[in-house]
């Protein structure tokens, strides 16, 4: 191996191959489901000021097993072709691990977010979005984008419109994006949807006794150990719900301008207070300040949450990774080399085209949603409420005790969107890690998580390919 660090896009791919010799498929399947079956770059003028910029810009179609194609659009100075392509093949293996039906797809557009105007990001992305509709490579049929890494609901939105400005009249056209705000036909949960995803799929994989006395930890999220690299939306998302929800200990947390730690904790909820009043995490109460914000990285912890970019754990810096257990909730975070380190030293690595699906699974929600036109819940939340409440009335007739209204309202209540949507989410991650687990179990050459999810991806596709009639 050279001493060169691996680019994320080789990563993928050679994961790829080392899982595809576990897969019973023909040689030339297995090379269609690895390459991106379309590429679209683009350059396009947008007016910033007095200036006229040329932007460059991309959309990823891995795979056309399935349509439509799904997957995020990234805004970063560092997006290129062989980036966005492996995002797009990522998402492939993501929807299938979760069984969400899509194909993978990605979008990048290549600015820094942070040095334009609002006014300026709207031109930008209505510009992108109009280059993708006269190509074909967007609707709720073709190609669905989403939220990533420098962009959110505001963006969702301004797509949504630039679509519907050219295919007013188009029935189904809300489901031309997701990621979109709740008040223009999107889904209440979608926000916290990856960090939640993340931590239904760390708790999962904690509550095997088997795993965790290998790695010398007890069963439950309850006290364990926590380290956060990246506080946004996902990282964010995932400290809160697994210290809520789950009671783990959040220890350190790193971001762009520094890392802190704390022996005691780290309460999430303050914390992000903190750092929207000063604009740093850097000071807060309770912490000591870490020499450089990657040595977060390397303490002592039951949990590494790395949920910012891709390649902060290379083969320079695996070594000196002392977690238990790695949940990637960034794409990429780990380079391939240094996956081979992290096992040789017998670190349990949860895979990011699995843990951090949680997005992509909302999205599919959002958009049979739009499909449907109505919001979960809508047609049977009375009926279940008026039903659980009749039995309480029969169970109080029967015993001769009165519930509480408090206990009342705990028991009737019928179940709204974002309880369908967080259920929904916790049952996918839930089955497609023990899919994971058991392709790990029965394939004796398998020690990794990650090539279990690839062959259990793999399978999927590739049976999609041949028992749907891809092939003339």
């Amino acid at each position: 191996m050279s001493n060169k660090n691996i680019s994320f896009y080789e990563s993928v791919n050679l994961n790829f191959d080392r899982a595809a010799k576990f897969v019973d498929l023909p040689k030339g399947l297995v090379e269609q489901i690895k390459v991106c079956n379309a590429v679209y770059q683009m350059k396009f003028p947008v007016k910033v000021g007095n200036q006229i910029k040329v932007i460059e810009a991309y959309r990823v179609q891995h795979s056309h097993h399935r349509l439509p194609t799904k997957g995020g659009i990234r805004y970063s100075i560092h997006v290129d072709q062989d980036e966005v392509m492996a995002l797009a093949a990522l998402m492939t293996y993501k929807c299938a691990i979760v069984d969400v039906p899509f194909g993978g797809a990605k979008g990048g557009v290549k600015i820094s977010p942070f040095k334009y105007t609002d006014r300026q990001l709207e031109s930008i992305t209505r510009r992108y979005t109009t280059e993708l509709i006269r190509k074909n490579f967007i609707g709720p049929g073709i190609d669905v984008p989403a939220p990533d890494y420098g962009t959110g609901a505001r963006e969702m939105a301004w797509i949504l419109d630039t679509y519907l400005t050219f295919k007013n009249g188009e029935l189904d056209f809300a489901g031309c994006v997701t990621g979109k705000p709740v008040s223009q036909n999107g889904i209440r949960g979608r926000a916290e949807a990856t960090g939640r995803g993340v931590y239904y799929g760390l708790r999962e994989a904690v509550s095997f006794e088997d795993d965790m006395k290998k790695l010398g930890l007890e069963t439950g999220m309850a006290g364990k150990t926590m380290v956060i690299q990246g506080l946004g939306n996902v990282g964010s998302h995932a400290g809160l719900i697994s210290q809520k929800e789950g009671d783990a200990k959040i220890i350190a947390v790193s971001e762009y301008e520094g890392a802190i730690y704390s022996e005691k904790g780290i309460d999430m909820e303050k914390l992000l207070k903190f750092r929207k009043e000063t604009g740093s995490i850097v000071g807060y109460p309770g912490t000591t300040t870490l020499a450089h914000r990657d040595a977060a990285l390397e303490l002592e912890c039951d949990i590494l949450v790395p949920a910012a970019l891709e390649n902060v754990i290379t083969k320079e810096n695996a070594h000196k990774i002392k977690a238990k257990i790695i949940g990637e909730a960034a794409n990429g975070p780990i380079s391939f080399d240094a996956e081979e380190i992290l096992i040789k030293n017998g670190i349990l690595v949860i895979p990011d085209m699995y843990i951090n699906a949680g997005g992509v699974t909302v999205s599919y929600f959002e958009w049979l949603k739009n499909l449907s036109h109505m919001r979960f819940g809508r047609i049977e939340k009375r009926f279940n409420q008026n039903t659980y409440n009749s039995l309480v009335n029969v169970v109080e007739k029967l015993t001769g005790k009165t519930i509480g209204e408090r206990e009342r309202r705990m028991v009737t209540r019928g179940a709204d969107e974002i309880d369908l949507v967080r259920s929904g989410l916790e049952e996918t991650m839930v089955e497609a890690y023990q899919q994971i687990r058991l392709v790990r179990k029965r394939k004796k050459r398998i020690n990794d998580l990650r090539s279990a999810a690839f062959v259990s991806a793999l399978n999927k596709v590739g049976n999609d390919y041949l028992n749907l009639g891809v092939f003339p």
